[in-house]
C-alpha cells in the first residue's frame, strides 16, 4: 500500500509538469474550490508525518507561499521547517561529540552512587580522584543516576580569612534517643582543615562540662588563638573565665545569626543528614559511639569540596600501578564507605 501510495505520489507530480501554464491554473482553481467545501465541513484535517514532511521540504523562498496555505497556518509550516532543520542536523552529527568513558569508569560510578545514596557528584568526583581516575566533575555528572539532592549553602567565613589555623568553633547539636530523651553532642571544629577535633555527648549539659571538654581538645599548650561560637547561655561566666586563661580570644555571633558561625553549622549539617538522621540511638553510650565512628570517617576519608576533594587529615591518590582491584572499606556499619586499590 504504501509503495503504491508513493508510486501514485510522483506520477502525479510529473503529470503536473506536462501540462500547459492554462491546464495548470484551471486545475489549480478547480482543486481550491474543492478544498474550500471539505473545510466549511472539517475545521481540522488528519495530516499524517508524510504530509508533514512533504511540506517541511518545501522551499519557502517564493513571496506567495502564505497566500497559497489554507489547510496549515503559516505559523505550523514554519514549526515544520524548524523541527525537520534540527531533525537534519541531528542525523549529519551523529557519532561526533565527546567520546564515551571506559566500562569500567562508568560501572564504578554507579557503583558508588550506589553505596553512598547520600553522596553527589562532587563527592564521588573526589573518591575518584584518590583512586586515581582523571575525570572531571561534569563527566561524574553525567554518569550518575539523577536523583534531587538537597545540597547546603557556602559557610560564613569573614572574620576566619586570615586565622584558619587558629581558629576553632564549638556547637551543641541535639541527639534524641528512641526513648524519646534529648541528648547534647558538642562539637569542636578547626577552620583550618575543616577538621573535628572533639566530641562527646551528655544529657546535662553545664559550663564545668563544656569547659572540660575544651580542656580534652587542647591539653598543654595546643590552645588556638580565638574560638567562634554563639551566645547559648549553657556557657555562662565560668566557661568564659576559664577559656579565657588558657588565653583563648571568644568571638561571639550575633543573637540569632547562625550563619556567622557557618562552618560548624554546615559540619553539624552534614553530621546529621549523613548519620543521625539515618540511624536510631539507644542511649548516651550508643550516641558517643557513633560519634565517634563517624568522627573518624569524617577526618580519615571523606572527601571535602573545600579541600579540592581531599579529607581533613588527607589520602594518597592511588594510582593503576597501586591495583587493578577496587575494594570498599565500609564504616559506621556501611553507611558510608571509602575505596582503596588492591594488588592482584
Amino acid at each position: 500500500m504504501r509503495q503504491l501510495s508513493t508510486f501514485l505520489f510522483w506520477a502525479v507530480r510529473f503529470r503536473w509538469l506536462l501540462l500547459t501554464r492554462q491546464q495548470k491554473d484551471a486545475e489549480i482553481l478547480f482543486l481550491r474550490q474543492q478544498l474550500a467545501m471539505v473545510l466549511r465541513h472539517s475545521k481540522r484535517l488528519p495530516l499524517g508525518d508524510r504530509e508533514r514532511a512533504f511540506f517541511a521540504a518545501v522551499p519557502l523562498d517564493w513571496p506567495g507561499w502564505r497566500s497559497a496555505l489554507a489547510v496549515i497556518k503559516p505559523d505550523t509550516l514554519l514549526r515544520w521547517h524548524r523541527a525537520g532543520f534540527r531533525a537534519f542536523w541531528r542525523w549529519k552529527s551523529r557519532g561526533s561529540g565527546r567520546p564515551r568513558k571506559d566500562a569500567e569508569v562508568r560501572a564504578l560510578i554507579r557503583r558508588l552512587a550506589h553505596d553512598n545514596p547520600l553522596w553527589g557528584a562532587p563527592r564521588v568526583h573526589g573518591e575518584l580522584l584518590k583512586l586515581g581516575f582523571a575525570v572531571s566533575q561534569a563527566t561524574v555528572s553525567r554518569y550518575m543516576p539523577r536523583r534531587p539532592r538537597p545540597w547546603a549553602r557556602p559557610g560564613w567565613r569573614a572574620f576566619i580569612a586570615n586565622h584558619l589555623s587558629q581558629t576553632v568553633a564549638v556547637d551543641f547539636l541535639v541527639v534524641p534517643t528512641v526513648t524519646f530523651r534529648l541528648l547534647y553532642a558538642f562539637v569542636v571544629l578547626s577552620h583550618d582543615r575543616r577538621r573535628v577535633i572533639h566530641v562527646n555527648v551528655t544529657a546535662e549539659p553545664s559550663a564545668e562540662w563544656t569547659i572540660h571538654q575544651i580542656r580534652e581538645a587542647f591539653p598543654f599548650d595546643s590552645a588556638p588563638r580565638f574560638l567562634l561560637r554563639d551566645r547559648d547561655g549553657i556557657y555562662g561566666d565560668y566557661f568564659k573565665r576559664a577559656v579565657q586563661r588558657m588565653g583563648i580570644e571568644q568571638v561571639l555571633t550575633a543573637p540569632r545569626s547562625p550563619w556567622q558561625n557557618g562552618i560548624c553549622e554546615r559540619a553539624l549539617g552534614t553530621l546529621r543528614r549523613e548519620l543521625l538522621d539515618h540511624v536510631i540511638v539507644l542511649n548516651e553510650a550508643g550516641a558517643l559511639d557513633l560519634l565517634r565512628r563517624y568522627q573518624r570517617y569524617y577526618n580519615e576519608a571523606r572527601t571535602h569540596t573545600y579541600l579540592n576533594k581531599d579529607s581533613p587529615d588527607g589520602r594518597e591518590v592511588q594510582g593503576p600501578d597501586r591495583g587493578a582491584r577496587i575494594v570498599a572499606i565500609p564504616h559506621i556499619g556501611g553507611l558510608h564507605h571509602h575505596y582503596e586499590r588492591l594488588a592482584a
